[in-house]
């Protein structure tokens, strides 16, 4: 352990934390912003809550200032509002026995700083700074920085212990800021890995989310080694079983759906102007979930033929139903579901060259899914073999070329672009009810072959006609 001498390290601190820090100062209380908003300035990274610890209690905080929020205060921690701006400020603390490896029985508070730094997970996150005190690194922070090292705060086992969610939370760390996971925390993982099932759903799923979405998602292969992706992930184990003895793959079916991962990061990197949302975590979300669980299905359909060749006809469908199960158990919202559920289903869709078996293609897919689709197709073709590779890719550019040109002339592929309505049928003498809508399901296919005839007179024409046969 360290000494309490602060560390000369000059940290960058927002306006309104070093206004809180000093407020508090003023009355005569410590305090400083401590954990991952330390660790991210020190690392030059931008952080993205500014955290505050403090001596005073939280009636204390309460009184110094006028706007707060009582988040959490059972446990210490008051939200102090500064115009439209919340900054959670927690009092030391020492956490009791912990009844469900995830939440204290009881919480103490206490006046030593130490007692405080030495309850929480990581050396990196177990630093506190202040203009006034510097940087307090008790337990080697900046060493393991330096070492780019995940390590535990004392004994990995009692942390583990302590807070199951805090082995996948180290993974995490990992993947996010490129670091290695210190032997000892690691072996700590493997003997701790079953008690992550006592965690929320929801709460493994923000991890996994976040470490998908970091610079290295390969780190998940560390919660595979460690036992911890059998309590929420197990197919992920039989997807790294599962070889590809085919000349269009190169990996395992696990190894070859985290190249898609990190592959499609990039892609859709890229892409922020053509799908209009380069930033939104969702859609990032959305992506490196697809790209994880597209070949989900293989495992159970792979079929080797005479020649050794391994085959996996239907994995598509059955990887949709088998990630919409898998997001169901992780809690995800049904918008995020269904667009991974259906990429994963089209994902093998091949394009041919004919706006006629693309408008067919779009109209079942839904054009706002497309953009994703043609993003994890190329993933998919880039983390395959070299065999045919740039040929799948110029396929799948010239379906993206087709794509906009028939969004450009504004083609139809969807029954509310019809020039014909429900109300337009049902005046054709049709009952309302299913009939009405298999009519207009039929008028599109029309139309998709035809873009041309998607007029009203034209329509309600055919439609007439279709209509007289049926009542003959």
């Amino acid at each position: 352990m360290n000494s309490m001498a602060p560390n000369k390290v000059m940290i960058s601190i927002p306006e309104k934390v070093s206004y809180i820090l000093n407020q508090l100062r003023e009355c005569h209380f410590e305090a400083y912003a401590v954990g991952g908003c330390v660790r991210d300035s020190v690392l030059g990274r931008i952080p993205m809550d500014w955290d505050i610890t403090t001596s005073a209690r939280p009636e204390e905080v309460k009184r110094i200032f006028r706007r707060t929020i009582d988040t959490g205060i059972a446990h210490g921690t008051v939200t102090v509002m500064l115009d439209s701006e919340g900054f959670e400020v927690t009092t030391y603390r020492v956490d009791g026995k912990y009844k469900d490896h995830r939440h204290p029985e009881k919480v103490e508070f206490t006046p030593n700083l130490e007692e405080d730094l030495k309850r929480r997970d990581f050396t990196i996150n177990a630093m506190a700074y202040s203009p006034e005190g510097g940087l307090v690194d008790l337990f080697g922070g900046m060493e393991d920085i330096r070492c780019r090292c995940i390590r535990c705060v004392g004994d990995p086992v009692e942390r583990f212990t302590e807070d199951a969610l805090r082995m996948l939370r180290g993974v995490r760390f990992a993947g996010q800021l490129g670091f290695e996971i210190e032997e000892g925390t690691l072996a700590a993982m493997r003997k701790c890995a079953a008690a992550i099932g006592n965690v929320s759903a929801e709460r493994i799923q923000a991890e996994l989310t976040k470490l998908l979405v970091s610079d290295e998602p390969e780190k998940l292969l560390i919660a595979e080694e460690t036992g911890l992706c059998r309590a929420f992930l197990p197919e992920f184990t039989e997807m790294l079983r599962t070889e590809q003895n085919n000349p269009h793959h190169c990996f395992n079916v696990g190894e070859h759906a985290l190249h898609t991962v990190k592959n499609i990061q990039q892609i859709y990197e890229q892409s922020g102007e053509e799908i209009g949302a380069a930033a939104d975590y969702k859609s990032r979300a959305m992506l490196v979930y697809a790209a994880l669980l597209h070949d989900a299905g293989k495992p159970a359909y792979r079929k080797t033929d005479e020649n050794g060749i391994d085959h996996f006809h239907g994995h598509d469908m059955a990887g949709s139903e088998m990630a919409h199960r898998i997001l169901k158990r992780l809690r995800f919202d049904n918008d995020t579901v269904s667009m991974v559920s259906k990429l994963i289903r089209f994902h093998e869709r091949r394009y041919d060259g004919n706006k006629r078996t693309l408008r067919r293609i779009v109209s079942q897919v839904g054009a706002e899914a497309m953009p994703y689709l043609f993003m994890l197709q190329e993933a998919d073709v880039r983390a395959q073999s070299s065999h045919r590779r740039e040929e799948k890719l110029a396929r799948i550019e010239e379906g993206r070329r087709m794509f906009s040109e028939i969004q450009g002339k504004g083609e139809p592929v969807s029954i509310r672009e019809l020039s014909v309505t429900g109300t337009d049928i049902i005046e054709l003498g049709v009952r309302p009810g299913p009939q009405v809508g298999e009519m207009l399901r039929e008028l599109l296919q029309i139309v998709l072959d035809e873009p041309e005839k998607n007029s009203r007179e034209l329509l309600l024409t055919e439609a007439g006609k279709r209509i007289k046969i049926e009542n003959e």
